[in-house]
């Protein structure tokens, strides 16, 4: 290749560029000897044109790419802001949303300089929308969204169970929360928030009943007749009897209120009062927190720290009598320490006898303990399991001639109290017992009360439709999936359940309903361990009938969602928007 025009002497050639090749830089090179490296392209010649021959590429006035304005550099690639309807900020945006409401963050996190700041570190070009955009633009259509595939979902159920629970966030704001439960055709449980609603008026059952529950009924087109479960307040089971829905107490609650019935005993009270004075004491000392410590090394007990209790939750009274007996003697040791005397003029301690009624009242609440956990610890806690915890904790609860007068009135309370709740419901709780495969033979009932259950079961197959008038809608029941629940519930009912039978097979073929019944009393029973829902789907086909039964009556009831103080200056929408979405939003894994 040779170039003309570019040196003082011409170079002669008898081979111009072809006329296809209209770039200016052809003016001066042409096809004759190859003196320049020719690669397809007239970068190289350009480059040459420019070190070599300034004047002439002066002249010529040669432009590179980079030279080009529409040719963007790296920096300006990597560093231009991204449309905001683009495909990528659009994803992030997604992102940022599923962000705020699975974390239940305030929607003014988009404002935050720290949250600002890691979104331009990972995307350099992403733009954060304004919380304004958040609030009236990006949330409620991501809840339209969501809202589609929750209706979606609850029109293929055959039966809807409803939880409704009132409560109020630390702003004093208070709100009523509907939930519904169902079980699919692949027996897999499925729960969906349906509103949040603010409540400006008293709590009366007539308002709850007129601004939430029948509300949520007509918006999510659900049966009126299905069942709901609230606590255990006077207001509540107003609002279901009005709404002409069968009402179950929440057991939890129910727990919680005849435990603390017996921690109102006046010797409990006042062994309260001095525990409490000791772990306040520990807590606002740091040089009593110290000693603790390195007594608890010393004498190799747990470093646990000691508990103050909620007077609300009847559990961290226990937890905070039984933690102080743990570490009774790290605490006495610390609290005889001189490091303490010389920085304390007041020493809290404990007598020989309150540390006996101590260890008494604790013996006689445990049995609560892991009833409570059973019941409270997972999400939802399961219908079929109130009946045989209900009976072997007032069975429990009865005196014996060895018992203290302490542990003597706490039994009285707890028995008075738990026996008089789900008298109007036990036919109800019996049937869920019923058709879950781990309590099936409901040998917590009396003989009476068996052969009462055995004579209904018998009737007809009609009985046992969920939509029959003489028949009982439930709640939905998730599997039991922490080892700390799942052992509780051994050792509260292990020794009633038993995984085996002795029972034959049915002799007769003549009622088709009488046979399933009898076929499936005879199964084995369901380990405590195993999962209720997965026995069904397993065994849906051979028990065509009691499935339909077990699909309306394997029910859970799921707790209310609080709003803390993260969240509590967020106004009524939007508290029902994120509780929704925390709720209902699936994250891709």
């Amino acid at each position: 290749m040779a170039h003309k025009g570019i040196t003082s002497q011409q170079c002669d050639w008898s081979l111009p560029a072809p006329a296809a090749f209209k770039a200016d830089v052809w003016t001066y090179f042409g096809f004759m000897t190859n003196r320049v490296k020719y690669s397809g392209n007239t970068t190289n010649l350009r480059t040459h044109a420019c070190r070599h021959h300034s004047d002439v590429a002066s002249n010529a006035n040669f432009k590179t790419k980079r030279d080009d304005p529409a040719q963007r550099t790296i920096e300006e690639v990597n560093f231009s802001k991204l449309p905001a309807t683009s495909t990528h900020a659009t994803k992030i945006t997604q992102s940022v949303l599923v962000f705020i409401c699975k974390d239940m963050r305030p929607l003014s996190v988009v404002e935050n300089k720290g949250f600002r700041n890691r979104i331009k570190t990972l995307e350099p070009r992403y733009t954060v929308p304004s919380r304004q955009h958040i609030t009236d633009i990006a949330l409620p259509k991501l809840y339209q969204e969501v809202k589609a595939t929750v209706l979606d979902s609850l029109s293929s159920a055959e039966t809807v169970a409803l939880t409704c629970d009132s409560w109020t966030s630390r702003a004093t704001e208070s709100y009523v929360t509907v939930t519904a439960h169902h079980i699919t055709d692949q027996w897999n449980l499925q729960s969906h928030v349906l509103q949040t609603r603010a409540m400006h008026d008293s709590h009366t059952g007539e308002h709850i009943c007129e601004r939430s529950l029948t509300d949520a009924v007509a918006e999510w087109g659900l049966n009126a007749k299905d069942l709901v479960v609230t606590d255990n307040a006077a207001n509540m089971a107003l609002t279901a009897r009005l709404a002409g829905i069968t009402h179950i107490q929440c057991f939890a609650h129910s727990l919680n209120l005849a435990s603390q019935k017996a921690l109102k005993i006046q010797s409990v009270v006042q062994l309260l009062g001095r525990i409490r004075r000791v772990t306040a004491f520990f807590r606002r000392s740091t040089t009593a927190s110290n000693q603790l410590k390195q007594k608890q090394c010393l004498l190799q007990l747990p470093a646990h720290r000691l508990i103050t209790d909620v007077i609300t939750r009847w559990n961290s009274s226990y937890d905070m009598i039984d933690r102080f007996l743990e570490q009774q003697p790290a605490i006495c040791a610390a609290l005889l320490s001189a490091e303490v005397r010389k920085s304390e003029k007041e020493i809290f301690t404990l007598s020989e006898s309150d540390i006996t009624c101590a260890e008494e009242v604790v013996r006689a609440l445990k049995p609560m303990k892991p009833a409570t956990l059973v019941m409270s610890e997972e999400s939802m806690p399961t219908l079929s399991i109130i009946a045989p915890l209900h009976a072997k904790l007032v069975m429990g609860a009865q005196e014996s001639v060895d018992d203290t007068p302490t542990v003597r009135d706490i039994k009285t309370a707890i028995a008075e109290d738990l026996g008089k709740r789900y008298v109007n419901e036990r036919e109800t709780l019996w049937m869920a017992s019923t058709v879950d495969p781990r309590f099936k033979d409901l040998p917590f009932l009396s003989e009476a009360e068996t052969d009462k259950q055995v004579e209904e079961e018998n009737t007809t197959e009609e009985a046992y439709h969920p939509h029959n008038k003489n028949s009982f809608d439930s709640i939905p029941l998730p599997p039991l999936k922490r080892q700390r629940t799942l052992r509780a519930l051994v050792d509260l009912l292990g020794a009633m359940f038993a995984s085996t039978s002795d029972n034959t097979a049915p002799k007769s073929e003549h009622d088709v309903a009488a046979a399933e019944i009898k076929r499936y009393r005879d199964e084995t029973p369901l380990p405590l361990t195993g999962n209720p829902l997965s026995w069904w789907k397993d065994h849906e086909q051979e028990y065509p009938q009691l499935s339909k039964v077990a699909r309306s009556f394997l029910f859970f009831s799921s707790a209310g969602d609080m709003v803390n103080a993260q969240r509590s200056v967020l106004r009524a929408d939007h508290v029902d928007q994120l509780v929704f979405l925390h709720k209902n939003l699936e994250i891709e894994k």
